[in-house]
């Protein structure tokens, strides 16, 4: 009796596992719209992810063999997409060695060693096909190190509605949260890492929401703001409660960037006589609150309409080109924006080009534009920022010497941008450097 209750148990034990596995799957298939709508990540690793990476192990060998990346074991002969002699046996040919399939929040990441005679690019050229074989939205290959590549997939298109992250006890210092990378991780501008910063796209691209998203998280911290817009202060007047200083013609820019160029200096000769190489270095009591200084409409500086007009250009750019230069160290960082950035404009613009280090290029009406803010960094960040289409409104390029991300920055209207510098008003620093006849 005993024996037959355990054969019993046995065999309805199994059973039981396949009720409760029926059960899980039914419950996960008529919550999933629900699920999928409301919590994507929960969805994406319980439902979507052991899909998908069923799929990636299933297809990874025909797959690197139909994209030319498998190798034959046997020298002479080649394999094309699984093509064998009449009446010979499949080959098996050498693939690249797959790793482990690890979920992201929004896709998954993993790392494959690279075959004999293989480089990054042949992955690369590779890509689109494993995005169309795996059915997610975009796979992004990059070399990890010598050998080895990284592919990162993204199941859905994380820029079509950015979700960032909020941000939980005091933010650190010049550090803000704009908007969305295609990772699904946040974009952050760190103005202590990359200083200087050149910001391009066409009208209703997105560039003056992106300036106000940093402008709004900026806004609370103890740093100065300056502006220089010269088409008569329409676009930075939003902020003026919250700015140290306005310049709202060429006239105006002129003699504020002199100010500024006089107020580096001064924090110059302070360093050095506590023998320092930044302001970072002195004591907190001592440290003079860093500026950011932001440029919209960066063309209306060295454009000429005459020669009366020549001598404003040509200061108004020395004195960019300088404070890109000094003011990393000293704690004066630039913010450079405009709709139409080119050669064309002079050679104080592609001077001052390269001393801006962080560059994010929205869609652009000129290939010229998107030729200067990423020509010089990556050409494969240009061919993604001049693919860009009007309906993808601030969807951006970032680049950097790091490298190049695509992002989206988080809306922040024009009203939520007044309101914020109305907010934090009573945080706006006198810097008595600055009052000049404006």
């Amino acid at each position: 009796m005993k024996l037959a209750s355990a054969t019993s148990a046995g065999a309805t034990w199994p059973s039981w596992v396949l009720v409760v596995a029926a059960v899980l799957v039914s419950g996960l298939l008529l919550a999933g719209p629900a699920l999928r709508r409301r919590y994507p990540v929960a969805w994406w690793l319980l439902c979507g992810f052991p899909a998908v990476a069923l799929r990636v192990v299933q297809t990874w060998r025909p797959l690197m063999a139909g994209c030319g990346l498998a190798v034959s074991r046997r020298p002479a002969l080649t394999v094309v997409s699984g093509l064998v002699g009449k009446g010979a046996p499949p080959p098996q040919p050498r693939v690249p060695r797959r790793g482990l399939i690890r979920p992201t929040a929004r896709g998954f990441v993993l790392l494959v060693r690279l075959l004999p005679g293989q480089v990054p690019e042949h992955f690369v050229k590779a890509a689109p096909a494993m995005a169309e074989n795996w059915q997610v939205h975009a796979v992004r290959v990059t070399s990890w190190k010598p050998g080895v590549v990284r592919i990162v997939a993204s199941a859905a298109d994380p820029l079509a509605d950015p979700r960032v992250p909020k941000q939980r006890g005091p933010g650190h210092l010049l550090r803000v949260t704009v908007g969305a990378l295609e990772t699904g991780a946040a974009w952050v501008v760190d103005l202590r890492r990359v200083p200087h910063w050149l910001i391009v796209g066409a009208t209703r691209s997105g560039k003056s929401t992106l300036i106000n998203a940093l402008v709004a998280g900026l806004a609370p911290q103890p740093v100065a703001l300056v502006g220089i817009d010269c088409k008569g202060g329409m676009e930075l007047s939003l902020y003026e409660p919250r700015l140290s200083a306005l310049a709202t013609n060429r006239e105006q820019a002129v003699r504020l960037l002199a100010a500024l160029v006089d107020l580096t200096i001064d924090r110059m000769t302070l360093c050095r006589a506590a023998r320092v190489r930044n302001i970072w270095g002195l004591a907190h009591k001592e440290r003079p609150v860093p500026v950011v200084v932001i440029v919209d409409e960066i063309a209306e500086l060295f454009l000429v309409a005459g020669r009366s007009e020549k001598d404003e250009a040509h200061a108004a750019g020395t004195a960019l080109i300088r404070l890109a230069q000094l003011g990393a160290a000293l704690g004066v960082f630039l913010v450079v924006a405009g709709q139409r950035v080119g050669s064309d404009l002079g050679p104080g613009v592609t001077a001052l080009r390269a001393q801006l280090g962080g560059r994010v290029c929205h869609r652009v009406a000129d290939p010229g534009t998107a030729e200067m803010a990423l020509g010089d960094l990556n050409p494969d960040a240009l061919k993604a920022a001049q693919a860009i289409t009007p309906e993808q409104a601030g969807t951006a390029v970032l680049a950097s010497g790091d490298g190049w991300e695509r992002a989206r920055s988080h809306l922040i209207t024009e009203a939520e941008a007044e309101a914020v510098a109305a907010e934090y008003a009573h945080l706006t620093p006198v810097l008595s450097e600055l009052h000049v006849e404006l």
